[in-house]
């Protein structure tokens, strides 16, 4: 059964400011809540990205209150359109210590428990305890060279420059609700829980939601070189379910200290769960936000992954398989002030195709009256 939209939204949505997506028998919609009741915002602004940037949040037409859910025959989207989609990678110390892994693995899964061991018991302490960057980061890299444990996964763990990549193309992203690809020649993945920073034209960090950035462990395991591969397939990129945007209740603080929860349910009756804790990432979200604005513009903003802690290694078929996804998982990322992103998994080859490209999207708002709205 289907979650439905209450059932999506943190406990305290009454008291939040939200802004998502829908897909109307017309076309796409700005939705925003507004102390517990649905407006539809498109009128006066026709995009999620135009809306932040012109801080146009109030108004529009009253669709009710949240929990009517919404108007038959809506559907909710993910709540970025023109925003590009950006990721950082190897944030925390548990998953600086598992790209190593996929790379000596070369994308083996069977090979991974050996390893992990290994590498936990020579750098595991060494990298939790030093901030990126440092004097100290940079003896610790001295030292691992000299004993032949460096990477360059290492690298942007703790040296002075994060990893930072294009996740997504503008308008690709999928939201809950929606199927989850992974490539169909993959034999060892995962989904990556995350918070995502939402950021405005300006560089000010003005809300945050939830991401499901799927990982193919085998594929950026073999070549680092591959990571676009691993990356940006049809369907791998889930964002939602809204974007909380930030007031006196709800700061970058809140995020800071934030909890992630993963749940994985399989068609054969398989469970696991895990939490990625913000609160150990090894980089501060305005770090790794200036590190992406760097020597760039973003006119339509941008919304940034966060990374993950947490990495599943729990066996799923055989002892020392580690875990990949199955046809027919239902994953759910939750967090107590952002709520629930739930997906379910799909091959990048099976999914629905993606077709409101920024031609096709611009066509429609043209044909609605709602470019000068943009």
């Amino acid at each position: 059964m289907a979650e439905s939209l209450q059932d999506l939204l943190p406990p305290d949505y009454a008291s939040g400011l939200f802004i998502g997506r829908a897909l109307s028998p017309a076309g796409p919609c700005v939705i925003v809540i507004r102390e517990g009741r649905l407006f539809d915002l498109t009128g006066q602004a026709a995009t999620v990205a135009g809306a932040i940037e012109r801080k146009q949040i109030s108004g529009g037409d009253d669709l009710g209150p949240v929990e009517h859910g919404l108007p038959s025959g809506w559907t909710l989207l993910s709540p970025v359109d023109l925003q590009c989609v950006k990721a950082c990678g190897v944030t925390f110390a548990v998953s600086a210590i598992e790209r190593v892994i996929e790379e000596r693995a070369r994308g083996d899964a069977s090979k991974a428990a050996d390893i992990r061991a290994a590498l936990e018991a020579k750098v595991g302490a060494g990298i939790r305890a030093v901030v990126p960057g440092s004097r100290e980061a940079a003896d610790l890299k001295q030292a691992l060279i000299e004993e032949g444990m460096w990477s360059q996964y290492l690298e942007v763990a703790i040296g002075p420059d994060a990893e930072v990549f294009s996740k997504s193309p503008v308008l690709s992203t999928v939201g809950s609700g929606a199927q989850i690809g992974v490539r169909s020649d993959s034999a060892w993945n995962n989904p990556e829980p995350e918070v995502v920073l939402v950021v405005d034209p300006r560089g000010e960090v003005v809300g945050a939601t939830l991401g499901n950035d799927v990982n193919l462990r085998d594929f950026e395991g073999r070549s680092a070189l591959l990571l676009s591969k691993a990356k940006d397939n049809t369907a791998s990129c889930a964002i939602g379910p809204f974007i909380r945007l930030f007031d006196g209740d709800f700061t970058l603080d809140d995020v800071r200290q934030a909890n992630v929860d993963l749940t994985i349910e399989g068609p054969e009756g398989y469970r696991l769960e895990g939490t990625n804790m913000m609160g150990e990432i090894s980089r501060d979200p305005l770090d790794l936000v200036k590190q992406t604005l760097s020597e760039h513009h973003y006119p339509d903003g941008f919304v940034l992954f966060c990374g993950t802690l947490f990495a599943p290694t729990q066996d799923r078929d055989t002892p020392g398989g580690g875990f990949t996804h199955k046809i027919g998982d239902k994953v759910t990322i939750a967090s107590q002030r952002l709520g629930k992103l739930v997906n379910t998994v799909t091959t990048s080859r099976d999914a629905k195709p993606w077709e409101l490209g920024i031609g096709a999207f611009v066509r429609n708002l043209a044909e609605r009256g709602l470019v000068n709205r943009i």
